[in-house]
Formats: C-alpha cells, structure tokens, sequence
C-alpha cells in the first residue's frame, strides 16, 4: 500500500528538526552522509529526496555518536548495520550480540500459538553466530550436515541462533549433533502434517482463507509442542517409577 505524500519529509524540513539539537548541521552534511551509505533516502519522480521518520532518526544517532563518542563513520555505519540486523552494537574488538528479548510467549507454562507466527528479523554472520552461541567452527559443519541449522541468504536468523545455543547446553552433557538428527526428523515430520493440513485453506482464494491458514498453522504446531512435552515427561515419569 503506498504510504501517504506527507509520511515523507523534505531535506529542508529534516534539517529544521535536527538545527535544534545540532546548531552545526547543513544540508551539505546531511548530503554527504548519504554518500557514505549512512542514509538511503528515497527519490521523487522529480528527484528530490524523500525522509521517513527512520531516516531521521538514523541521522540523529549517526550526528549523536559523532558529537558525543567521537566515533569515526566507517564504527557508526557497522553500527548501523548491526542494529539492520537485530543485533546490539559491538564493542571495541567484539562482535554485535542479539538483542535481548523477553522471552518466548507462552499460557500456562506451554508455547503460545502465537509464538510460531513469529518472523526473525535478526541477521547474523558466521562469526556472530559461533561467538554468541559458544558453538565451534566443526560443530557447526556437523550440524549444518545434519540439516539442523541453515543459512538464509548470506546470514544465520533468530532460529538458527535459539538451536545453535540448545546444542552447545546440551554438548555439556556428552550429547552430539548425530544424537540430535532424531529431533530433526521428528520436526519434519510435525511439519509435513501441518502441511497437510493447511494445504486445502492456502489453495483457497481470498485473503480470510490466508489468514485462517496461518492461525490453523500456528494452533496446531503449539498444540505438537504440548504432546510431545506431556509425552517426555510421561516417559520420564516410567523411567523414575
């Protein structure tokens, strides 16, 4: 849907809201910033510069780690492309690390539905992914062999990073990627039945089709995570009886 003529601000009402806060801000400057990839303004038919609200913060944070931590613009647009990315900003001589977040939603102790309608946005490298798991290099080939872990793109998402962290806790108890492929196995087998399920919906027409599809997906892939949870703890349960 195309977005309302007036979300957009001119170069000039951008620079009026940031002379405020930076007496020393030109349209030069905020022309050469864009030169150096710090900001991507869109264009109008006629070529002028169209500035969303992000692009105006973007500018702020940029002329804010200037004035106040002397960062240099090559620190400021890797910081930049970490948060793009989802992650928190490195510090010197580390890598961006995920940003915290709250935690999985869950009703009574279970996942929520809601949960598996999520999307990661988060974007990480090799390198981000093995320091922020604690994963070595061949531990990571071997679960990639496996299928348990898969690149998207040029980088790793939230996903990868959540099953990363699961296998290097579970490797504290002898536990190895071969002995993971089972849950793998069992995902996909989850995720073949719900695909079976939904498949008539999705080649419905209409939109009310799509989204009843995608409630259906994420109640019954909620609704496996219970069984298979009850199912563990009832084997449990023999094991000490």
């Amino acid at each position: 849907m195309a977005v309302p003529a007036r979300a957009y601000l001119s170069i000039g009402e951008v620079l009026n809201r940031l002379r405020p806060d930076f007496a020393d801000i030109t349209i030069s400057k905020i022309r050469f910033l864009e030169s150096e990839g710090l900001i991507e303004p869109q264009r109008t038919p006629s070529g002028y510069r169209k500035f969303t609200t992000s692009d105006l913060e973007r500018l702020r944070y940029v002329l804010l780690a200037q004035r106040d931590q002397y960062l240099p613009l090559k620190v400021i647009k890797d910081n930049l492309d970490a948060i793009d990315r989802g992650l928190v900003p490195a510090a010197t001589g580390s890598v961006p690390a995920p940003r915290p977040t709250l935690g999985l939603a869950t009703i009574d102790g279970e996942m929520a539905p809601s949960t598996f309608g999520e999307v990661s946005e988060m974007r990480l490298s090799r390198d981000e992914l093995l320091k922020n798991s604690g994963l070595k290099e061949d531990q990571l080939v071997e679960l990639e062999g496996y299928g348990l872990i898969t690149i998207r793109g040029r980088h790793y998402d939230g996903d990868a990073l959540a099953i990363a962290k699961a296998v290097t806790e579970m490797a504290g108890f002898g536990i190895e990627a071969r002995h993971l492929r089972s849950f793998k196995s069992a995902a996909d087998r989850e995720i073949g039945l719900i695909e079976q399920v939904i498949t008539p919906l999705t080649r419905q027409k209409g939109a009310d089709s799509k989204a009843r599809a995608q409630e259906v997906q994420k109640e019954i892939a909620s609704l496996s995570i219970r069984l298979h949870a009850a199912l563990v703890r009832g084997g449990l349960h023999r094991l000490r009886s």
